[in-house]
């Protein structure tokens, strides 16, 4: 009778733990992608070499601007560079001959070592958006991002299992002063998640905080020998190298932290309103950019970026998703291969001010391009809304979901045994089905992307539970995964560490909110 009880007790107590194992929180995170299919290159080599040579033409005949910082106008002078005043012209190949020595792909490391990404080759890594002053959500509609935004968003990041890398500023806690801020966002995303992130690039003096916080991190030597930061450096386009984020480069290049050289292109407003003029002004920043990180340190790691979208002529706002967009995409991915480079572009793009209709054909035009185009580090990867002024919850864990299928696309089409799927065909045979065969049966978890948000239910069932539209649906997303989200492990002393730099470099100065 004894032995009886027991057995029940010990099936009861299996049933019991496989029931857990199923409702426990799993925080799972997707290996960064490898693509196994092809980029899709709409230039053909007459085309490239057009814009190429172009390209070298403005760089030596008009040449660019870096005002503000006299060491990089001696820095291209004693480079071989034509310096008059802050204008810069530079002989035609001398930028490509110094872009030789960036390297075509780099490894940042996560403090988690299992979040290591690998930037460039066939990889592609997903962050999420960048920089956004306002927050939106379904409770509460557009307001001013605040730290807890902010916090709640790393949170959102750590617990998407698509997004490899949690970014830098997913919104811009303005509750906090301007000079202070960057310190409280570095400390939450590594203290708050485990994944890879950026550094600030506001002012010289932040980028070095953000060496500092990272080698309280990882360790002075770690840090110094390894890249464990991948910062936005925006050209002001047309044509001009600010003080301000060339300090920062120059901080990062000199630590060997790596860096995203990126135009920041509206089409018709700051670059011309034709494809290939656009991509030839793109390229011709980019190499100054790129040659001048490696003025600074040869070697560092640097990014060949691309922000670009169009503007619609009648109000003056930019638009995405749009087919001029793809084509510079594309584009600029060839000219990144020719160069070498790890490319960045595409991102969750759109226009609108609700995650309605058009902001996902925008948004879906726009991921897709990106995957299509061989970009290698995606930013703005999921919540980017109404032109990137707005950060979204909803939109966030919509887009992030939407991710699951950039990974199963790479993949391309398995051709192994399995993939070919020959017993299967030959167990079933004419006018059966293949939902009880031994195929299906070893191969059902893995075989098709799982929505974890969207409704494929039958319209009764969907009816029943409430009529739920997409964005009700990410509503409660968002706060599954909130109320879900455990902190990952870390040393209480590194914590501690960070917690006190941050206390003391606030104390040191005033707040300023300019």
């Amino acid at each position: 009778m004894n032995e009886v009880a027991e057995g029940r007790r010990a099936r009861g107590g299996g049933g019991a733990a496989r029931r857990a194992e199923r409702t426990a929180v799993r925080i799972e995170c997707a290996k960064f992608i490898e693509r196994n299919i092809p980029n899709l290159d709409i230039l053909n080599e007459e085309a490239l070499e057009i814009i190429e040579t172009n390209a070298e033409t403005i760089l030596e005949e008009i040449g660019v601007n870096f005002v503000e910082n006299p060491e990089a106008l001696i820095r291209w002078k004693e480079a071989g560079a034509d310096v008059q005043g802050e204008r810069v012209r530079i002989p035609r190949g001398l930028a490509r001959e110094l872009c030789k020595t960036a390297p075509s792909s780099y490894v940042q490391h996560a403090r988690n070592a299992e979040r290591n990404v690998t930037v460039g080759g066939k990889g592609l890594v997903l962050a999420p958006v960048y920089g956004p002053p306002f927050v939106r959500d379904a409770d509460g509609g557009r307001r001013y991002a605040t730290l807890d935004d902010f916090q709640k968003f790393v949170k959102l990041g750590y617990m998407s299992k698509w997004l490899h890398h949690s970014g830098g500023t997913v919104c811009e806690p303005t509750d906090v002063p301007v000079n202070k801020r960057h310190l409280d966002m570095l400390f939450a995303h590594m203290t708050l998640s485990d994944k890879p992130y950026m550094g600030s690039v506001t002012e010289p003096s932040r980028a070095e905080d953000s060496v500092e916080m990272s080698k309280i991190l990882f360790g002075d030597d770690f840090v110094e020998q390894n890249t464990v930061m991948t910062s936005l450096i925006n050209i002001n386009s047309p044509m001009t190298f600010d003080g301000i984020m060339m300090g920062a480069l120059e901080v990062y290049a000199r630590h060997n932290q790596a860096a995203i050289i990126s135009p920041f292109i509206v089409g018709g407003a700051m670059a011309p309103v034709t494809v290939a003029g656009t991509l030839t002004q793109v390229l011709a920043e980019v190499l100054a950019g790129v040659a001048y990180s490696q003025l600074v340190r040869k070697g560092a790691p640097v990014i060949f970026g691309a922000f670009v979208t169009s503007i619609d002529m009648n109000s003056g706002a930019p638009t995405f998703g749009t087919p001029e967009a793809a084509h510079i995409t594309y584009g600029a991915g060839q000219l990144a291969r020719r160069l070498g480079l790890p490319y960045r572009s595409a991102g969750s793009f759109c226009g609108s001010k609700l995650p309605d209709a058009q902001a996902a054909y925008e948004t879906s035009n726009s991921l897709n391009m990106g995957l299509l185009s061989g970009v290698n580090f995606m930013l703005h990867a999921c919540g980017w809304l109404e032109g990137g002024l707005v950060s979204s919850f909803e939109k966030f864990v919509m887009d992030a979901d939407q991710l699951g299928t950039l990974h199963h696309l790479a993949k391309g089409i398995d051709m192994s045994e399995t993939g070919q799927a020959m017993d299967a065909i030959r167990e079933v045979g004419p006018g059966g089905h293949y939902l009880g065969c031994a195929h299906t049966q070893a191969n059902f978890k893995q075989a098709f992307w799982r929505t974890e948000l969207l409704d494929y239910k039958p319209y009764e069932t969907w009816e029943e539970e409430g009529a739920r539209d997409t964005v009700q649906l990410a509503r409660a997303r968002v706060t599954k995964l909130l109320n879900d989200y455990q902190k990952p492990a870390i040393d209480p002393a590194v914590e501690e560490a960070l917690a006190d730099y941050v206390a003391r470099k606030k104390a040191a100065v005033p707040d300023a909110f300019m």
